[in-house]
């Protein structure tokens, strides 16, 4: 309770200074290479899948909750580079609220298109999302407009006969200089219901490998194979009202573990900024590469005509 007071009032202040700060580091990267998977869940930086490539992602989010039971909110993601300026992905997204139920809520189609060709000191990405998902929903992919702590207490039984379609567009910018990434993320969604307002977000994100020179040998627990970071996120409103007034803000220390047989471990702790943030949000995720998928797909396709 006494961190909530303190950072409260001065959220705002805190928000605008990582802001800042955040996109002026952007500004003084350049030109380098990024192999490895990012540590970000909430985050985007502007590296895509491999053209052909197919990577599966399971990801699991475990929130608490005042006013309402605690739940655990997790999605699968199936993510393929259609080209090198191209990758396309599905979710599909369920729940479990503690004494409660577990439901489906939801799938997504989730597009990222590279604008720049080459590396550039920041290199945008645009990001389309369509989702159709229903108000029960919980794995707080992103933080938007108004959404607080007490929008997720209702029961699943209520909550699920709300039905959403919304279109999610973003602005990935992010650059990479001597192993750090800074990605910095604006978000707008629209329900596509003509009454309903446009809402805005953010999510920033900063992270390093432990170590940038390869080990000489193949190895799983060599410090290049860690990825520690930082994200921010939260919601700014909507036409309607924009502004830090009745939003949510969450700052959650991020580590990724790629292992090299092309499996990678995330984890997430995140930290509610204001009281109307939940908590503590736990998050972690599994993901596995599978190069090569589309000539696999092309070959099997092939030999069936």
């Amino acid at each position: 309770m006494f961190a909530h007071v303190i950072l409260k009032p001065a959220l705002r202040k805190f928000a605008c200074a990582i802001f800042f700060l955040t996109l002026f580091l952007s500004l003084l990267s350049c030109r380098s290479s990024w192999a490895q998977e990012s540590p970000y869940i909430v985050t985007y930086d502007h590296y895509l899948e491999e053209p052909g490539s197919l990577e599966v992602e399971y990801f699991s989010t475990f929130g608490t909750q005042r006013g309402g039971n605690d739940f655990d909110a997790f999605w699968a993601e199936f993510e393929y580079g259609v080209t090198a300026w191209w990758t396309t992905e599905v979710y599909v997204a369920g729940q479990t609220t503690f004494h409660d139920s577990t439901i489906f809520t939801g799938t997504r189609w989730e597009n990222r298109f590279r604008l720049l060709q080459r590396e550039h000191v920041v290199n945008p990405v645009l990001y389309i999302e369509f989702e159709n998902t229903n108000g029960a929903d919980k794995i707080l992919k992103e933080v938007e407009g108004h959404d607080v702590e007490s929008d997720f207490a209702d029961p699943n039984g209520e909550s699920r006969k709300e039905h959403d379609h919304e279109l999610e567009l973003k602005l990935l910018l992010s650059s990479t200089f001597k192993g750090w990434n800074v990605a910095v993320n604006p978000i707008a969604t629209k329900n596509l219901l003509p009454s309903e307002p446009w809402e805005f977000a953010y999510a920033i994100g900063a992270s390093r490998p432990l170590a940038l020179k390869a080990s000489p040998r193949r190895c799983s627990f060599c410090p290049e194979n860690f990825i520690a970071g930082v994200e921010m996120y939260g919601g700014l409103g909507d036409t309607e009202s924009a502004g830090l007034h009745d939003t949510s803000h969450y700052l959650a220390p991020v580590v990724a573990w790629n292992l090299p047989s092309d499996w990678t471990v995330r984890l997430s702790s995140g930290f509610g900024l204001n009281d109307n943030s939940h908590r503590l949000l736990l998050r972690w995720g599994l993901s596995r590469e599978f190069a090569g998928f589309g000539e696999l797909l092309e070959h099997f396709l092939g030999g069936r005509r």
